[in-house]
């Protein structure tokens, strides 16, 4: 497993509705365990900077003539973690990534989905005991009754 430690600067972290994106630039011509850092992109990393350590996707590596943008995305129960890191963003900062062991289909939210079979004419039959839409219905406008 393979653990990198290398002085950086922390561009950014922005947070949307949707995803937590966490920017770092390698600065100069020579980059450090670059072999590695191209081996963790699409994989689950632990970041650690100082005392904070949280999960993360490695969404990408870019490389141009000046610089090296690694690009994160926070995963897991990460949010009071990332928090701790705000302060540090815009400076000069140690950073240490390690793979995960876990996977990223671990860290995708699943959701109990509907059983049902596709017959040979393509249609599609469900289980006599599930829901309708036409039960959701009634409930609804029954709940309205109750108002």
């Amino acid at each position: 497993m393979a653990k990198v430690e290398i002085d950086v600067l922390f561009k950014k972290i922005q947070k949307d509705d949707k995803k937590e994106v966490i920017e770092f630039h390698v600065l100069g011509d020579e980059t450090p365990h670059n072999s590695e850092l191209i081996g963790m992109a699409g994989s689950i990393v632990i970041i650690g900077i100082g005392d904070v350590k949280l999960s993360a996707e490695c969404k990408s590596v870019q490389r141009d003539s000046k610089k090296v943008v690694l690009k994160f995305e926070a995963k897991g129960d990460s949010e009071e973690k990332t928090i701790k890191l705000y302060p540090k963003a815009g400076f000069n900062v140690k950073l240490s990534l390690e793979q995960s062991q876990m996977s990223i289909e671990e860290f995708e939210e699943e959701h109990e989905g509907i059983e049902y079979k596709v017959d040979g004419d393509g249609s599609v039959s469900v289980p006599t005991d599930q829901l309708t839409i036409e039960d959701v219905n009634e409930t609804e406008n029954d709940d309205d009754l109750l108002d």
